[in-house]
């Protein structure tokens, strides 16, 4: 069977090329769709994945950094290193504000982290220094290239003019940017020397983030302890929640756009080989057996669409944040397996409809409506 749908597929390369072409495109957008959703999504807690911190001490109540605000008294990160099994704790401050560079505006998180921090600063720097000083700040390198800012330019942070000392890499989405400055100037520009936003926290070696997590809150008053991996989930949770509407939109939009092709073409397809399949029902070739041609012609087509289309978006997430590092896209397993079940099923479905007919019909009225 196996050998008779691959020779029937092949008899008319042409047409062949088009099934195959025409689906691999329609998951090439399924496909480029969700990577941009789950590329802008990645980036948007980027600093919880890279910041270095094993666990994360919030407000009590407070479980994401996005949509909330974080107020802890200054003396909660000494409660939180005496805690066992804590090797370090950092506090940090944070707010979303409006940085001001070369006439534009944009979105950023602004970081304020205490000098010589082990943890909580910039994790790759693309040029300039790693260090800041007060009246200095530390930016993406995307969003300097936009605002055509350099190392050593002044822009506005928190309303205050400051240095840009330093560029950072893959700290900045569609949506938003990571900006650092000195914790003091944070407090002072802020009027709030004795409050903190988070402490990040450090395990010793051999200790487990949700065991100390645990500890921590048992031993601190008024706090939420989560570790990395918690607070990454609560944030990823909240953005598909209040979800950036628009990428979401055009995700769902292409999604269906592409599969309603992919049916259509398979649908397509299928009616345009009636003929062989009159054919092969005029050889004796039970209904049952056709319909698994015809099955199997679809899957194998729709299979060759789907490497094509996969390999030309892996192709693409790899060139197009050559051209625009903002535009971050990234392919998840999840997603891949996801496509391949709902494309599989549905040409599959797509072929038995058109097959069903033919199957109903004698086979020279097959050949003659050809």
């Amino acid at each position: 069977m196996f050998r008779l749908a691959v020779s029937n597929l092949a008899q008319n390369k042409a047409r062949l090329l088009i099934s195959v072409g025409g689906t691999g495109l329609a998951l090439t957008l399924v496909l480029f769709f969700g990577a941009v959703f789950t590329g802008a999504t990645g980036r948007l807690t980027v600093y919880i994945d890279r910041a270095g911190a094993d666990v994360w001490v919030s407000q009590a109540g407070v479980r994401t950094m996005h949509m909330s605000a974080s107020a802890l008294p200054a003396t909660a990160t000494g409660e939180v290193k005496a805690v066992p099994g804590v090797e370090e704790a950092v506090p940090i401050l944070y707010a979303e504000d409006m940085l001001e560079a070369g006439g534009n505006q944009f979105v950023v998180y602004v970081f304020g982290v205490p000098a010589d921090a082990p943890m909580g600063g910039p994790w790759r720097i693309a040029d300039g220094s790693a260090v800041i000083r007060p009246g200095e700040t530390i930016i993406d390198h995307a969003i300097a290239a936009r605002a055509g800012v350099s190392v050593g330019d002044r822009i506005t942070v928190l309303g205050q003019e400051m240095k840009v000392v330093g560029l950072t890499s893959g700290a900045s989405s569609l949506v938003s940017s990571v900006t650092f400055v000195t914790m003091d100037d944070f407090a002072r520009v802020r009027g709030g020397g004795s409050v903190i936003s988070f402490v990040l926290v450090k395990v010793a070696p051999g200790e487990s983030p949700g065991a100390v997590a645990a500890r921590i809150a048992r031993d601190v008053d008024g706090v939420t302890v989560q570790t990395r991996g918690e607070f990454a989930t609560q944030e990823r949770k909240l953005i598909n929640d209040m979800s950036a509407d628009l990428i979401n939109i055009m995700n769902t939009a292409g999604y269906l756009t592409g599969l309603a092709v992919v049916v259509l073409t398979v649908y397509i397809a299928t009616i345009a080989r009636r003929k062989e399949y009159g054919v092969l029902k005029a050889i004796g070739v039970r209904n049952r057996r056709l319909y698994q041609v015809v099955v199997l012609q679809a899957l194998m087509s729709v299979a060759t669409g789907f490497v094509a289309g996969l390999g030309l978006t892996l192709l693409l997430t790899i060139v197009i944040p050559q051209f625009d590092e903002l535009l971050v896209l990234s392919l998840s397993a999840g997603a891949v397996l996801r496509v391949a079940a709902i494309s599989t099923v549905l040409a599959g479905v797509a072929a038995l409809l058109p097959a069903r007919q033919i199957a109903g019909l004698e086979p020279v009225a097959i050949i003659r409506r050809r």
